[in-house]
Parts: C-alpha cells; sequence; structure tokens
C-alpha cells in the first residue's frame, strides 16, 4: 500500500486555484471549525502561533479529518523539524524565510528519502506510515511531499529564479509583511512598489511551471493574483476574524447598555 495521496498537491500541478486560511489561534477545536468552514486548505501556523509538535498534531488530525487540506508552517526550515513534521503525517510543509539557492536545495533534501535527500528513515514509528500498516510508505512518500518555501525579502526574490529550477519545489509563496518591511514600507503591505514587486514574483512563479501563493485580505489584491495565476491564495485568518468580531461584539453590548 502506498502513502496517501497529497490532492492539494495534484490540484496545484493541474494549476486549479486553491483558496485557503490561516490558522493561528492553535487550537484544535477552533481548527475543527475553520477546517470545515469549506476552505480548500488551512495553514496551521507554527511560526508566529504559539504551536508546537504537539499542538500542531492535534490540529493535523483534526483537519485530516474534514475535505480541507492543511499545510504546515514550520518556524525555520531546520531539517530535524521538518522530519517530524513529516513522521507525524504532514505532507505540505511552507518553509519561511527562504532566501538562497542553497538554502532551498537543501530544504529540497529534507524532504526527501536517500539517496535523493537526507530525510531520515524512521516513519515506521508514525502516523505518516500509520505506524508501520503502510508497508510503501518509503518507498512512496516522496512523491507525495508538497514543498511551498516562502520568499519574503530582496534577498531571496534575488535568487527566486534560480529557486524556481529547481526540482522538488512545488510551489513559492510570496510573504507580503515582510517584503514590505524588508523594501522600507513596514505595515503597508500595499504600497504601489510592494504590490508591483509581488506582481512580478507571482508571475515569474508561474511562467516558471511552479505554483505562486500569496496571503491577503485585500479582496481586490486577491482577485488581480489570481488573476496573475497565483494558485494557492489564503484570504482570511482566524485570528483577525474573532479579534474583530468579539471586539465588535464588545462594542454593539457596551452602546446598548449606555444607549
Amino acid at each position: 500500500m502506498p502513502a496517501p495521496q497529497n490532492t492539494f498537491k495534484a490540484a496545484l500541478k493541474r494549476g486549479e486555484a486553491q483558496m485557503g486560511c490561516w490558522m493561528g489561534l492553535a487550537d484544535a477545536y477552533v481548527a475543527e471549525i475553520t477546517a470545515t468552514a469549506g476552505f480548500d486548505w488551512v495553514l496551521i501556523d507554527g511560526e508566529h502561533a504559539p504551536n508546537d509538535l504537539r499542538s500542531i498534531l492535534s490540529q493535523l488530525k483534526t483537519v485530516q479529518a474534514s475535505a480541507s487540506h492543511p499545510v504546515v508552517r514550520l518556524p525555520v526550515g531546520e531539517t530535524w523539524m521538518i522530519k517530524q513534521a513529516l513522521d507525524i503525517g504532514a505532507q505540505s510543509l511552507l518553509i519561511p524565510m527562504v532566501e538562497s539557492l542553497a538554502q532551498a536545495e537543501a530544504l529540497v533534501a529534507a524532504v526527501h528519502y536517500p539517496p535523493k535527500g537526507t530525510r531520515g528513515v524512521g516513519a515506521a514509528l508514525g502516523r505518516a506510515s500509520r505506524f508501520g500498516a503502510i508497508e510503501d510508505y518509503a518507498t512512496t512518500a516522496d512523491a507525495q511531499v508538497c514543498l511551498l518555501l516562502q520568499v519574503e525579502n530582496l534577498a531571496g526574490l534575488a535568487e527566486l529564479d534560480d529557486i524556481l529550477k529547481l526540482d522538488g519545489v512545488d510551489g513559492v509563496f510570496i510573504g507580503p509583511a515582510d517584503l514590505s518591511a524588508d523594501m522600507g514600507f513596514l505595515g503597508n503591505a500595499m504600497h504601489p512598489k510592494v504590490v508591483e514587486t509581488i506582481n512580478d514574483a507571482i508571475t515569474r512563479i508561474k511562467s516558471a511551471g511552479k505554483a505562486p501563493g500569496i496571503l491577503t485580505t485585500d479582496s481586490a489584491f486577491q482577485k488581480s493574483c489570481l488573476d496573475l495565476g497565483a494558485s494557492f491564495v489564503a484570504t482570511d485568518v482566524d485570528v483577525f476574524r474573532f479579534a474583530n468580531a468579539i471586539r465588535q461584539a464588545a462594542s454593539d453590548a457596551k452602546a446598548l447598555r449606555d444607549g
């Protein structure tokens, strides 16, 4: 029996736009609400949310029971972190702050078993192989891993074309927040120069046959990115959605009292 098919990776390869949501509330109960809302994919954020391996695991199991596909963003692209994430059953990884071809090459190696890569062979102990029940896991897992690299500064953009030539990179995500800061426009991801840079990057990624990705809550920019060929687009963040709604609820309650 082979490793489970990564339907998200297959959809990206076909060029089908996948709409997603960022999850930063770091709780499996909330993740179930988000995962069953109807998004094609949801991201479990290990970079800026208070997640560790066990909380990622609990959310991963919850999302995998839904129709949404889980993408795990690790804090950094460390080989040991990648190994653990894959062994607990993650198949799609988003790695932040990729700045060079050499770094990208190391990440490709980290998600593949030898002789192609450097992933440690021990998944028989974990969920990825259903604790050894998937007998062909080691020989079939590589093809089902979706590696998404996050390019979010000028150094990374300078090496983008070389990174895009790598076999094993499935997509490149452009990070508007960090990119705008690196360009001197901290807090203004919609600055015209930033938008121009992002549009150029999406076009280059698409032309190279890779999947371009973006996170933006600006509806007009979401549409323009899709029109340029962005394949995995996150349109909302659970933290923002809850924070805005609960603040409005408090404001409405006080207005009711005081009115």
